[in-house]
């Protein structure tokens, strides 16, 4: 009699912070025998397309309180429970052997209905700071790990520190040499998160055209800028002529991080994680609305190491960032130091870790 192949069921909403971890480990599971099942809404699954083909989508039922008038509030609670029923009666038909939870709120209806049939579970917090839904799952779980330290849990809650996962296309670029700045062609690559930010693409083109020439002339930029910021900013710097690459998404930003002298990003948990485990110089601009400031925790680490300098989003200006850049790209010994001390404090291992987790929970 063949052995039954094992299943585990991943819940994820649909961010990059949320989804990139969540692919990490999708792609492991996989190649260690498991099956793979991703439960999320109609509004993730558009975020899946990074994942193996073989990862079965589960679209479920769920919402926020966060959007939509009076009446979409009203109902969020009867989406919750149709999409928490929807994904009990698939647990219950396909039974996982342990369940996962990255947050987001298309995370709840299966993370809900594991504990409803008393499955194995446990939840990953990317951030310094629980985001609402795992802190709704965090004393409901078996396990909480947590991808940035030290994380601040409700009392009582102890977590385990595994760090972020990354995904494959970053985990073979980890530690990758890095050739600091000089009189040659450079890379500086811009990111703002699976949403791009507004704030980048306001500050960063005019930062960037403020350099001096000899400088300016080696520079080559790939700026990840939203759909409704691209042709302006595009637009600029052609105008200034500055060679850039603008997208609204990069998709093989991996690569674009191995070959850059200096990265230029919002704090986002996946972005940290990348940074580090690459190993790149960065210039940090925490989303000043993340829930719990969660964003300057995750900065700390790279900050508090050297490998980072975070400018608060309040303080940024052309002439800030400018003056940032350039210190980066005109000291090569010190933004060599800069990447040494980013490389420092990654966790290329955690994926690994959070899979010695999960393996324990199936028994």
């Amino acid at each position: 009699m063949t052995e039954r192949q094992r299943l585990l069921v991943i819940a994820a909403g649909g961010t990059g912070g949320h989804m990139f971890p969540a692919q990490a480990l999708a792609e492991v599971m996989l190649r260690r025998g498991w099956r793979v099942k991703l439960s999320t809404d109609a509004r993730g699954a558009r975020y899946t397309g990074g994942f193996p083909h073989t990862v079965e989508i589960e679209q479920v039922g769920s919402a926020s309180f966060a959007r939509g008038g009076v009446l979409a509030k009203a109902l969020v609670p009867l989406r919750i429970m149709g999409g928490t029923l929807a994904a009990a009666w698939r647990m219950w038909r396909d039974r996982p052997d342990v369940v996962v939870g990255f947050g987001g709120y298309p995370a709840i209806p299966a993370m809900a209905a594991a504990r409803v049939l008393r499955l194995p579970r446990m939840i990953h917090e990317q951030n310094g700071v629980l985001g609402r839904v795992n802190r709704i799952f965090s004393r409901r779980v078996d396990r909480v790990a947590c991808g940035t330290w030290p994380t601040d849990l409700p009392e009582g809650v102890a977590g385990v520190h595994t760090g972020n996962p990354v995904r494959a296309a970053v985990y073979e670029r980890a530690g990758a040499p890095y050739i600091p700045p000089g009189d040659y062609p450079m890379s500086v690559l811009v990111i703002g998160g699976s949403q791009g930010a507004r704030v980048l693409s306001d500050i960063v083109p005019p930062a960037i055209a403020t350099l001096p020439m000899d400088m300016l002339r080696n520079i080559r930029v790939s700026h990840q800028a939203r759909d409704e910021d691209n042709a302006r900013v595009a637009q600029f710097y052609a105008e200034n002529g500055i060679d850039a690459d603008v997208q609204p998404f990069f998709r093989d930003v991996p690569r674009r991080m191995s070959e850059a002298q200096l990265v230029i990003s919002r704090a986002g948990a996946s972005s940290v994680a990348d940074i580090s485990v690459i190993g790149r110089p960065s210039v940090l601009i925490p989303y000043p609305h993340a829930t719990g400031d969660h964003q300057s925790a995750n900065a700390r680490g790279l900050v508090e190491a050297g490998g980072a300098i975070v400018m608060p989003e309040a303080r940024v200006t052309v002439d800030a960032m400018g003056e940032e850049i350039a210190r980066v790209l005109s000291d090569p010994d010190g933004a060599a130091r800069m990447a040494r001390a980013a490389l420092s404090v990654g966790k290329p291992e955690a994926t690994q870790e959070l899979v010695a987790l999960v393996e324990e929970l199936a028994g």
